[in-house]
């Protein structure tokens, strides 16, 4: 590496919010012709380290230098001066204008005396447009583009102020593998441009093949640092993705009986966010009694297939239930079916009590069979009994979390649909609701689809994982050979 200062120097960051500590003493540099990969699951303090080197969030302790120049503390506009420039996941144009003129508003100078002539400028913002792909749409309006060439276009704004600091946030979020690879192609480019490159992403994989070193965060702290095969083989971040040792107990496809016509199959799934592509040809099935894992990193489209097949997410291709279509019923249909899912989001009546809560899922029940459940539920999760008095808003994390599977249980669902069930929750509630599911696997013939970042939960519990990764399906297989085969692509 070269003895020349480093275009950005981070040393000794540190930032609170309140009594949390979101950042502490994170240290890495960048040099010229150089790409850093930033990464870390949620909450690692990736978006807080990126905030204080753009001057959105003002450190509490520690160095920000561009040039060998000091910036923490200063604010946006005076460090995007100093060459600094920003990509950002979700695109941010002035939809009036077309794309050439936003790409030329980006070049417009700090002082109105240094205004390039208008062909001068015009001239320039072409050539940018050219060597980005978008020479082809420079009259059209962002609304008209498609969404890899929204991302081209904030590639274009960015260099269009020539920045020697370029900080991307989650690059492929959102792209095609098609399309993936020629947005590698130009972030590779600012590197042969000279420019130091800070990639901000969740997992390695993604990013692999583009950086020259990773810098790898957990809670707040550096927990690797080195070269992308390095990473890769850190223990620490190996136990921090997947968790340490897998323990599995799957049981065979063939001990499922419905072997022709599945419970639930899945067939060419495409599920588009405006000019995102979220889902891309998903195909899965899940056998009646059979316990599937969906794994995958945030963002991977985990929640767009649940919401899918809970009819919430309007989509291309088949969903069907014992072969009978889903495609037309409404959501309140299909969850009075028996297709039914705990949300990420929890969605818990907060001023109701927890018994409310549950009634409200069991509405349909007479008055006999909701008590009967109720008393079901209060035995699979205890501490539900002991707070059924107290309204949801006043539980812990971890007990809404019980109480959000509890009001899905309440329904008596045939298919039963966790997203993210362990987000956020201490070991011990975790091993709380491990039991739970123990119990539903062993003394019910429920089918439960199981949605997870935390693959050292889901696989005990899984008879099969499918890795979900951009919008697709990346492997399929028992959950004995996730270590081996998948556990790499996982990280």
């Amino acid at each position: 590496m070269s003895a020349r200062a480093p275009k950005l120097e981070v040393e000794g960051l540190q930032k609170r919010f309140g009594g949390l500590t979101a950042v502490r003493d994170v240290s890495f540099s960048i040099q010229a012709g150089e790409i850093l990969g930033l990464i870390g699951p949620n909450g690692s303090g990736k978006s807080t380290v990126m905030k204080s080197i753009l001057g959105v969030e003002r450190p509490d302790a520690g160095s920000v230098k561009v040039d060998g120049r000091e910036v923490a503390g200063w604010p946006p506009h005076r460090i995007a001066r100093l060459g600094v420039g920003m990509v950002f996941q979700h695109s941010r144009p002035l939809y009036r204008q077309t794309v050439i003129e936003n790409i030329i508003l980006g070049l417009l100078p700090d002082r109105l005396m240094d205004i390039l002539p208008v062909a001068a400028a015009e001239a320039r913002a072409r050539a940018i447009a050219e060597r980005v792909g978008l020479a082809g749409v420079l009259n059209r309006r962002p609304s008209t583009l498609p969404f890899a060439d929204l991302r081209k276009m904030e590639i274009a704004k960015a260099i269009a102020r020539d920045p020697r600091v370029v900080l991307i946030d989650e690059p492929f979020a959102g792209l095609t593998a098609r399309e993936t690879a020629s947005f590698a192609a130009l972030i590779a480019e600012m590197r042969a441009d000279g420019r130091a490159v800070l990639i901000v992403d969740h997992n390695v994989k993604s990013i692999s093949a583009l950086v020259d070193r990773i810098y790898a965060m957990h809670v707040g702290e550096r927990i690797a640092e080195g070269t992308v095969e390095e990473v890769m083989a850190n223990p620490t971040v190996r136990k921090v993705y997947l968790g340490g040792a897998l323990e599995t107990a799957a049981r065979p496809e063939t001990a499922f009986g419905d072997a022709k016509t599945p419970f639930l199959e899945i067939e060419n799934l495409n599920v588009v966010y405006g000019k995102a592509q979220a889902l891309e040809d998903v195909s899965l099935h899940v056998h009646q009694g059979e316990f599937v894992a969906i794994v995958g990193l945030n963002g991977a489209g985990k929640t767009t297939l649940f919401n899918a097949v809970s009819g919430l997410t309007p989509y291309a291709g088949d969903i069907r239930r014992q072969g009978q279509t889903l495609r037309g019923r409404t959501a309140a249909t299909i969850a009075r079916d028996g297709v039914v899912q705990s949300p990420e989001g929890r969605e818990l009546f907060g001023a109701m009590t927890v018994s409310e809560n549950l009634d409200m899922g069991g509405h349909r029940l007479n008055d006999n069979a909701r008590a009967e459940r109720q008393e079901w539920l209060f035995d699979l999760f205890p501490v539900l009994k002991e707070r059924r008095s107290q309204t949801a808003a006043t539980l812990s994390g971890g007990e809404q979390q019980m109480l959000t599977i509890a009001r899905a249980l309440m329904m008596k669902p045939d298919l039963l649909i966790l997203d993210e069930p362990t987000l956020g929750l201490a070991p011990v509630i975790m091993e709380q609701i491990s039991k739970a599911l123990a119990r539903l696997r062993q003394s019910t013939e429920m089918t439960v689809l199981l949605g997870e970042q935390n693959v050292t939960f889901a696989l005990p519990h899984a008879d099969r994982v499918y890795v979900l990764e951009h919008g697709r399906i990346a492997w399929e297989g028992d959950p004995s050979r996730f270590a081996a085969e998948a556990g790499a692509r996982y990280l």
